[in-house]
């Protein structure tokens, strides 16, 4: 709705135009009847449909000159090649049938047929039927046939049929080729696809590939067959009107009746199946053949080329989202851009009446984009066409576009009016990230119209993530009261709940959420606040002018936290590079229970509350925590903004609030294998000796661990020594006591 967007949308539109990209064609599409529009495949949904499915048989009529002539000598009766279809209604649009040429077909002749049946099969004995061999005992079946002979192996190439309904009506006496086609398997059916050229993608592409150029028009855009349609005419496939709406009309059955009544239904079921329908309507849609404008792949543009190319030299996260978007777009057909709709943004141009080519103007298309610009895309429908084409062009000599742009090249087009030409941002993006349905939508359209435009993808990195799901895995949904709305997690716990949760989730996969869940989050998110608080307590009052410098001055396990830090910044800084979130949060949480918790803030404790301000080690001691402030804050900011703020400005109040940092620099200095090995064993050693304590304490050989009171004495029996010290288990040591420091 925004003008200047319409108006860029436009001006990229008229760039593959111009190029040469953009081509009318006829060709079968996805229509939805209720709509009245084609839509494209990112517009179709899957839902599971009862079908009709139908066994029809095509007589055998002849062949060319080349087949050999004993295929021909079916002295008993006339073959006919069977198919198998779930669409009934388009057989009045059949024009050949497809055979696979790798596939062992064979002529069988029916011997017998079940017994004890309620109503009389369509076969009967001595009908000859040519199967494929995988699956002729399947079509028997169906078929109510209980014996069969196969008489030999056939070749369908070159065979000729006539249409199955040709004995009822003139108009279907054409003859009906075998066309070799790839699509065609022995996985299902008859090893034999009915190939209705103005219904299906495979059929219309199979016989394009066979030299034949006219594409019947069976049914019109209301969902109804054209009057011309022999026995047909006028007949709903596709209910457009009324409380039937949306649903399959009479054409089905009236289909199905009319084959047997001209003899050559073989058999007849119904079956579950996933169907296509319409995102919006959710009725079921079509393929009908349509006159639209497509977007062309191959060719001497190679569009199809530079997107796979672009595919390879974008990052992705995760990784395997490059060979879902890959497989679509070495697969995907001509990109389908036009649409029938009252609303949208137009295909703005003007196409010659004499020569079918659109106008390449500079001028009349400068003037469109302006108009655009000032009224929007309305100016395209409302306005004379004269205000466009000026005084060079006959306006009778040109057709006007009316046809509305698809949606997804409205999506694909948001680079150039979001980011391209800003001073305050950068083209290509640096990350697109959606969930995982765009592969198919937004990426991809971003990816070819860049790519048409551009010569490459408009961005650098793509990043997908999944779907979030109930506690028990169920999509939420209001109607089953499941749905966990963020304001009240926020609300109750806090936004940087929510974005730890987040963080912590595997956002590749669908996510989970619930109170359960959430509450882990919770506890982990208090280990983190503990020890920036515990951290916050220690360095009150520290200064630069108690800094120490020298590296050489510090501790041992000063030196070794110093090194962990070195150590968890490549891990972190590599993290965030992948957008691998977990792996940010994980050994953070790790080093705050672990280093810093169970065995640094507990052996520094002494130090922090016994030693001189001034002395050595007390001032190495400051100068780590200060450290590991500084990192901790910085490493987690982008996890848990509000939290990592409060911290900061609580002990810089004067940073207000602006203060935006970036990951401070680690010292390379600060790496120390031997002291990191030292204190591996150092920490073997804590195992093994809390192992035997606790194995102690269940012996009752030994109790906790003692603490002493304003009037007791420690016991002096060996067996039960006078203090055990223990690594705690939990996120931030307690405050410690004045008795306890002197105690040690």
């Amino acid at each position: 709705m925004d003008f200047a967007t319409e108006a860029a949308i436009v001006k990229e539109f008229h760039k593959f135009k111009n190029s040469g990209q953009l081509y009318r064609g006829s060709k079968p599409v996805m229509w939805s009847p209720v709509e009245r529009t084609a839509l494209a495949d990112a517009e179709i949904e899957y839902h599971e449909h009862n079908s009709p499915t139908i066994w029809v048989k095509f007589p055998v009529t002849g062949a060319t000159d080349d087949h050999p002539d004993d295929l021909l000598a079916f002295r008993h009766a006339t073959p006919a090649i069977v198919i198998w279809t779930t669409t009934p209604w388009t057989i009045p649009a059949n024009r050949a049938i497809s055979y696979g040429p790798e596939i062992d077909y064979g002529l069988y002749e029916v011997t017998a047929l079940e017994e004890g049946l309620e109503f009389e099969p369509w076969a009967k004995p001595g009908d000859r039927l040519i199967l494929a061999d995988k699956l002729a005992e399947e079509v028997f079946k169906a078929a109510k046939i209980a014996g069969w002979t196969r008489v030999d192996a056939v070749n369908p190439s070159g065979l000729e049929c006539a249409h199955p309904l040709a004995a009822l009506h003139p108009g279907f006496g054409y003859s009906v080729p075998l066309l070799a086609g790839d699509h065609v398997t022995d996985e299902a059916g008859t090893g034999f696809v009915h190939t209705a050229p103005g219904h299906g993608a495979d059929d219309y592409e199979v016989w394009r590939a066979h030299g034949h150029h006219e594409i019947p028009d069976t049914v019109d855009p209301d969902g109804a067959y054209y009057e011309h349609v022999p026995l047909f005419g006028g007949l709903k496939v596709l209910e457009t009107e009324g409380k039937k709406t949306g649903k399959f009309g009479p054409a089905n059955p009236a289909v199905m009746e009319k084959l047997i009544e001209a003899g050559t239904l073989l058999a007849r079921g119904r079956m579950d199946h996933s169907y296509p329908h319409s995102w919006r309507s959710k009725a079921p849609v079509i393929f009908r053949n349509t006159p639209q404008w497509f977007v062309r792949l191959d060719g001497e543009h190679g569009l199809r080329d530079k997107a796979l190319a672009a595919i390879d030299a974008t990052t992705f996260h995760p990784a395997g989202g490059r060979n879902r978007i890959r497989s679509m777009v070495e697969t995907r057909p001509d990109w389908l851009i036009s649409r029938q709709r009252a609303w949208g943004t137009p295909l703005a141009m003007f196409v010659d009446r004499q020569t079918g080519q659109p106008l390449h103007d500079d001028a009349v298309d400068a003037r469109i984009v302006e108009a655009v610009q000032a009224e929007g895309a309305d100016a395209w429908f409302t306005r004379p066409d004269s205000d466009f084409l000026g005084a060079g062009h006959d306006p009778d000599r040109y057709e006007k576009v009316e046809d509305i742009l698809d949606v997804w090249f409205d999506s694909g087009c948001t680079h150039a009016f979001t980011i391209e030409g800003r001073a305050d941002s950068k083209w290509p993006a640096d990350l697109y990230l959606e969930g995982s349905d765009q592969h198919r939508g937004w990426f991809q359209s971003s990816l070819l119209e860049a790519c048409g435009t551009r010569g490459r993808a408009p961005y650098e990195a793509v990043l997908t993530h999944g779907f979030t799901l109930d506690e028990n895995g169920e999509k939420m949904s209001k109607s089953k009261g499941n749905t966990v709305n963020p304001l009240t997690v926020i609300n109750e716990s806090g936004a940087d709940i929510l974005r730890l949760w987040v963080s912590v989730v595997d956002y590749a996969e669908d996510q989970r959420i619930g109170k359960q869940i959430l509450q882990t989050t919770v506890d982990a998110y208090r280990k983190l606040r503990n020890t920036v608080r515990y951290l916050l307590g220690a360095l009150n009052g520290f200064d630069e002018a108690e800094r120490l410098t020298d590296l050489d001055q510090f501790p041992p396990l000063e030196r070794y936290i110093l090194h962990r830090l070195w150590e968890l910044d490549g891990e972190v800084r590599a993290a965030y590079a992948r957008y691998d979130f977990q792996d940010v949060v994980r050994p953070v949480l790790e080093f705050c229970s672990g280093d810093l918790s169970a065995l640094y803030f507990d052996i520094r404790k002494d130090s922090l509350y016994c030693d001189r301000p001034d002395s050595l080690k007390r001032r190495a001691v400051r100068t780590v925590m200060d450290e590991v402030f500084t990192r901790l804050t910085a490493w987690l900011a982008p996890l848990t903004p509000f939290t990592m703020e409060e911290a900061w400005t609580t002990r810089f109040p004067e940073a207000g609030s602006n203060c935006a940092r970036v990951i401070p620099a680690t010292p390379a200095e600060w790496e120390n294998t031997a002291e990191a090995a030292r204190w591996a064993k150092v920490d073997t050693v804590l195992e093994e000796v809390n192992d035997a304590l606790e194995a102690a304490r269940r012996d009752k050989l030994i109790g906790g661990a003692w603490t002493p009171g304003p009037r007791s004495r420690p016991p002096q029996t060996p067996s039960a020594p006078s203090t055990v010290w223990t690594r705690p288990r939990s996120s931030a040591p307690p405050a410690p006591s004045c008795r306890r420091a002197r105690r040690r």
